[in-house]
């Protein structure tokens, strides 16, 4: 190792920076997060530097660089651009014995800042010694993704319950194998959810039964052990308890999943996903998990409602985690409301995780506004079929010039839509469009009025999934498009691009694409820490 990691106790400690511009603002903001009492020593101190240090604790001094102002000192920053300065900086604080870090100039640096990943109490620091910060920054964005917020909340609840524990199981084996419990089992669980109380309680329920358990092992006549007690052996006897995770698959390009979708498809034993999950989504499921195709296409259900239900229920009551992955979000037009009503009923625990609904991805990736100051105040989600296939025929709610309307599943009853509109009193000039294939790298967009988008479409035979949108926005597509598809190609040729990736039916048959799950998602991350601001390099501090 080129440095030992090691994690400073800085709270109530004097931390000296001397300078007072941006570096020395980024260095006192992570400080002064590990209760650091910071000095900042500078002739000039930058107004930002005041708003965040407001703490009496904090210290401002109005002067130049002296020695003196070291003294007391549990480490040092020096965040000058002046070389000398920053040269005798270093030669002070070494020959005081005080850490001392020279910004962006490693030779002259004790301790280097990493990458830190804060769920306090749990705190992790990468750190490539200056050779790859951007790496280094592309690997912490990963572990974002893996290590939720819950752990933080899971650590402290541990905390709270460590010393109860240690009196309860006296051997460090018996308290090593009920924390991995624990932490591997429903209690996790309940803390990701947000379900903090009923963390405790089971945490309190599994930890009074192993001590019953342990009791009962070392006084097998004693007769408190007349009353059935939980033993780490009967647990295992016990109906295993399983989760329904509810997650929205967005509209096809992978990097919309929510960090909190793209964990839970990572941790599932199980996964039913639907016709309009797009396989670079699905690909990013965990590997050996099994995955069921149960896709509703347009009068070709390959499972029924009723049936996905009762498949939830079933496997989750068979201990397994269940990802019900659903295109878009699942409540719009997705039929969550009727999974969870299911689930709810047969006392299954669920999460519901929203994705990006197909009509913010297709207005987006189109560039046409669903609202507007000049042109639309709102914005109406509408189904092009209603329960049982029945036509949706309230033409005349959609006559009001100043709203957008975005019709779901209306591609193959466009004729019928648009005749429908016109003859309510709609003016046949009004701008519609298709968008198919949403964020995809086969996404098209055809642009027409209700008196001539029929025509079109039957010319340029977009597929689907497609949307439609309809309002005066529509005009504003050709200024604002922005999505060059070109540029999406990346490794995908131009016969992959002309095929549609949508399920078929029964046969549940996808489009197979050249991809790498972990090669997609590490490029999938690196996107979101290119567009970070934070240090490359921070202080690890505990």
């Amino acid at each position: 190792m080129n440095t030992f990691p090691l994690f400073f106790k800085l709270e109530g400690r004097k931390v000296l920076i001397v300078g007072g511009g941006e570096v020395a603002l980024r260095k006192a903001d992570l400080l002064s997060r590990a209760g650091a009492c910071i000095t900042i020593l500078a002739p000039d101190i930058s107004h930002e530097i005041q708003a965040l240090l407001t703490d009496d604790k904090h210290q401002f001094i109005y002067e130049n660089y002296n020695k003196r102002y070291m003294s007391g000192a549990r480490v040092i920053i020096a965040a000058t651009d002046d070389e000398t300065l920053n040269n005798e900086i270093h030669a002070d604080a070494t020959e005081l014995n005080i850490p001392v870090n020279v910004v962006d100039t490693p030779p002259l640096c004790d301790f280097i800042f990493p990458a830190i990943i804060d769920r306090n109490p749990i705190v992790i620091g990468i750190s490539s010694n200056g050779k790859a910060p951007v790496l280094a920054r592309l690997l912490r964005a990963r572990l974002e993704t893996l290590i939720p917020q819950g752990y933080g909340k899971l650590a402290k609840l541990a905390g709270d319950f460590r010393t109860e524990v240690k009196a309860k199981i006296p051997t460090l084996t018996g308290r090593r194998q009920f924390w991995e419990r624990a932490f591997e089992g429903q209690v996790s669980q309940l803390m990701f959810a947000g379900n903090e109380t009923e963390a405790a309680a089971k945490l309190q329920a599994d930890l009074d039964n192993t001590a019953a358990a342990i009791h009962k092992t070392a006084h097998p006549d004693a007769a408190e052990n007349t009353t059935p007690t939980l033993s780490d052996e009967s647990e295992t006897k016990l109906p295993p308890v399983g989760e329904v995770y509810i997650v929205g698959a967005g509209p096809g390009d992978p990097e919309l999943l929510t960090f909190k979708a793209l964990r839970l498809m990572q941790q599932a034993d199980i996964v039913y996903y639907d016709a309009l999950v797009s396989p670079q989504v699905l690909d990013l499921c965990r590997r050996d998990a099994d995955k069921v195709f149960v896709g509703k296409k347009r009068s070709n259900h390959t499972v029924a409602q009723l049936g996905i239900n009762e498949l939830l229920v079933n496997s989750a009551k068979e201990g397994r985690r269940v990802v019900r992955l659903k295109g878009g979000d699942p409540f719009i037009f997705g039929r969550g409301g009727e999974e969870i009503e299911s689930l709810r009923a047969n006392n299954v625990p669920y999460q519901v995780v929203p994705g990006i609904t197909a009509a913010n991805a297709a207005a987006s990736y189109a560039g046409i506004p669903l609202t507007h100051r000049d042109h639309s105040q709102s914005v109406r989600f509408v189904t092009g079929f209603l329960k049982a296939g029945a036509p949706n025929s309230n033409f005349k709610n959609f006559l009001n010039t100043d709203e957008t309307v975005v019709f779901y599943m209306g591609l193959h009853s466009l004729a019928r839509l648009t005749e429908g509109l016109v003859d309510a009193g709609r003016s046949a000039d009004t701008p519609i469009a298709i968008v198919s294939n949403a964020s995809m790298p086969n996404q098209q967009v055809l642009t027409g009025t209700l008196a001539t988008i029929v025509a079109k479409q039957e010319d340029a035979e977009l597929p689907t999934p497609a949307l439609l949108i309809m309002g005066d926005v529509v005009s504003l597509h050709n200024d604002l498009a922005w999505y060059n598809l070109q540029n999406q190609q990346h490794s995908q040729n131009s016969d992959d691009i002309a095929k549609n990736w949508l399920r078929e039916g029964s046969r549940g048959e996808a489009v197979k694409q050249p991809i790498d799950q972990q090669a997609h998602a590490l490029s999938m991350i690196a996107n979101l820490a290119t567009n970070s601001g934070d240090d490359l390099e921070q202080l690890i501090v505990d």
